[in-house]
């Protein structure tokens, strides 16, 4: 399975693309960071963000997309363009086909370090050591979003199964409802 993991941001956007299996050591595709001039107008930002989304689809072709769902920050305009950029990838993802898959910063770094509040250095080395790199991807943002590629490619098929049972209970329930309707019916 290929993931293409993105970390949002307005300023510096990481890219990660990831291939492998749940339980097969993981190969590392791609490690980048979209940047976006500060000078530029919010929608120019997002615009090149978009564009440059639509051609990393296009040339790594990923089975599934993963972005890090943004938290509340005190600084509100930093949240703002992380909020903005994360907007851009689930309508770039959802355009060309795919379900974006989110996930937690906690739930990136548990699953990465074994620690939801592991810091980005740690963050940094235990993509290294899971790759077998020789140094962390640089900058900061690209490692963040190869950790989330190996985050979904991790917990990809756990999340297939719940949405398998979801729509399981679903189908039942209506059945269910449909054979009571019947039976009130033929007793009414």
């Amino acid at each position: 399975m290929r993931v293409l993991g993105i970390d949002p941001g307005l300023t510096r956007c990481g890219v990660g693309v990831v291939e492998g299996l749940p339980g097969k050591a993981a190969r590392l595709i791609l490690a980048d960071v979209i940047k976006t001039p500060s000078t530029a107008e919010t929608g120019q930002r997002l615009a090149t963000i978009e564009r440059s989304l639509v051609q990393y689809i296009a040339e790594y072709r990923p089975e599934a997309i993963a972005v890090e769902r943004p938290f509340a920050r005190r600084d509100v305009s930093t949240i703002a363009g992380t909020l903005q950029a994360a907007g851009v990838v689930l309508l770039v993802g959802t355009r060309a086909g795919y379900t974006v898959a989110q996930h937690t910063p906690t739930e990136v770094k548990a699953s990465i370090s074994g620690n939801g509040r592991a810091d980005k250095d740690q963050v940094g080395h235990m993509v290294m050591r899971i790759l077998k790199l020789d140094a962390p991807p640089k900058p900061a943002d690209a490692a963040d979003a190869v950790a989330l590629a190996l985050c979904h490619l991790w917990r990809a098929p756990a999340i297939a199964r719940i949405e398998q049972a979801r729509v399981r209970a679903e189908h039942a329930a209506a059945v269910a409802a449909s054979r009571a309707k019947a039976r009130e019916r033929k007793l009414g």
